[in-house]
């Protein structure tokens, strides 16, 4: 018998990637991460300037469990190389209206918080521990193993899952269910703004996503003390430290098949052997340029994408009453969205997000400024005139600042860097520039989205967010956990 280690070749080095190739090197695995790129993180990176730092990307770091146990695999702790801080303030809204509301990470003060929103204290409590139970009962069913596996539905993560079928709001939309909970208050759209965080529109998704509110009111936020390229950083530490090789500014061309397995990763400069095979590209590319299958790209393209992203990163030159996370919302929450996913143009009145991570990483930016990430959710990238859309959309967004913060916004900017849709499909790779892949705009979104196997090759997998479970980083994490749990019954 031979005592060589089996050899895994995982395609892309997002989060997804990153945490596939070390969970594929605890098994014992000798791992090559290719990524056509320089650098890692795919969609978690970071612009430096004169003295600030901005993390491009994600700016919210929830679960950080799955990012521990990673370094759990290697009897390592996360804390001893990146340390991590609970935020007391998860984001403070601001409402048209001229309200605002902190958002406490501690739940009681929170719901003191919310004692003049004419909601009973009662009813969001309610409103919290149902979300609280339908995660509890559900995420092993739908973010830690495969849905498209009739295994899960009949083993304890499925059986788990059947005592809140009957809450899950599936044919409910949030925006919907917001309503019928918290009236005509600002919570309704407090709430509904969670569609976001996997790209989706609250008029139209499934109210189950409500849950999502789990992570932020129950389970608290986060943030790394080097800025959320820090996750990055750390990770990449970690894999250095076990051995996984990393081959940059290098393009997967093509497999190598025989069968109904993957012999080879084929780039310009040579071909790599692999007996497993992790792709964390986006999905809809892998069938166009790594392994052509012409009516499933055509039919992955069809289906309907995620929002896209339009971002400011200002090197403010003030000290601001800011939060590190902050969101001024529209008056108009639906036109909003009806511009996002059918016109594809900006509304007349958008909602702000600010994020200012020197509010808890003094070093991003020079003493007396502020390091800002201004974003607002865009359409996908089909072809729309963005010169003309980002001037019209920066006029909307300082105007708003300047009306709700009183902040002259052209006088303290020193420093300005726009990433557009279109910016974001050429920098990462997301067919339209859509941050989540395709859209959960529908009951059955959870169960179209592509399966973190393949169904032609048996030692295939896929990681990321254009897979199963979803994009962000706590799904792309669990779509790694889930091939882990695939590759343990596979023979090789």
């Amino acid at each position: 018998m031979s005592d060589e280690k089996p050899v895994a070749c995982v395609i892309g080095a997002g989060i997804g990637g990153i945490a596939a190739a070390l969970r594929l090197r605890a098994r014992g695995f000798s791992v090559t991460v290719i990524e056509k790129s320089e650098s890692p993180g795919g969609k978690i990176a970071e612009l430096r300037h004169n003295g600030y730092r901005f993390d491009m990307g994600p700016s919210l770091f929830t679960m950080p469990l799955l990012v521990d146990e990673l370094f759990g695999l290697f009897n390592k702790r996360l804390a001893d190389y990146l340390g991590v801080v609970s935020l007391p303030v998860t984001c403070r809204y601001h409402f048209a209206d001229g309200h605002s509301i902190k958002a406490w990470s501690d739940k009681v003060r929170f719901l003191d918080e919310l004692a003049g929103c004419n909601v009973s204290r009662e009813a969001v409590e309610s409103y919290l521990e149902k979300q609280a139970f339908l995660y509890t009962h559900t995420a092993d069913f739908f973010l830690f193993n495969s849905i498209h596996k009739p295994s899960t539905y009949i083993g304890p993560a499925g059986q788990k899952s059947l005592k809140a079928l009957h809450r899950l709001d599936a044919f409910t939309t949030m925006h919907r269910r917001n309503t019928r909970t918290f009236g005509q208050s600002n919570l309704v759209q407090l709430f509904d703004r969670y569609a976001t965080y996997n790209g989706s529109n609250p008029y139209r998704a499934p109210a189950t996503l409500n849950m999502i509110a789990h992570l932020e009111h129950n389970t608290g936020a986060y943030f790394p003390k080097d800025g959320m390229f820090g996750i990055v950083n750390a990770l990449m530490r970690l894999a250095h430290e076990e051995g996984v090789q990393f081959v940059f500014n290098t393009a997967v061309t093509g497999l190598v098949t025989s069968g109904r397995k993957i012999t080879g990763v084929r780039t310009a400069d040579c071909t790599l052997p692999a007996s497993v095979v992790v792709n964390n590209t986006d999905i809809t590319l892998f069938y166009r340029d790594i392994l052509p299958r012409k009516s499933r790209f055509n039919k992955l393209m069809k289906r309907e994408r995620s929002s896209s992203a339009l971002i400011f990163y200002w090197g403010m030159k003030l000290s601001s009453p800011l939060d590190v996370h902050n969101i001024l919302f529209s008056d108009d929450y639906k036109a909003e969205f009806e511009g996002l996913f059918d016109t594809k143009r900006f509304a007349d009145d958008l909602t702000v997000y600010i994020f200012i991570s020197n509010k808890v990483v003094d070093a991003d930016a020079p003493e007396g400024c502020e390091n800002w990430f201004v974003m607002v959710n865009a359409p996908e990238n089909c072809g729309q005139d963005w010169e003309d859309e980002v001037y019209r959309a920066r006029l909307l967004i300082v105007k708003k600042i300047e009306r709700m913060l009183h902040i002259d916004v052209e006088k303290h900017i020193e420093f300005e860097h726009v990433l557009t849709p279109e910016a974001i499909e050429e920098r990462t790779g997301s067919v339209n520039g859509s941050i989540y892949g395709h859209s959960s705009n529908s009951p059955l979104s959870a169960f179209m989205r592509h399966p973190n196997f393949s169904r032609e090759f048996s030692n295939l997998f896929f990681t990321g967010g254009s897979v199963h479970p979803g994009g962000g980083i706590p799904l792309c994490l669990a779509s790694a956990k889930i091939v882990d749990g695939l590759i343990d019954g596979l023979r090789l």
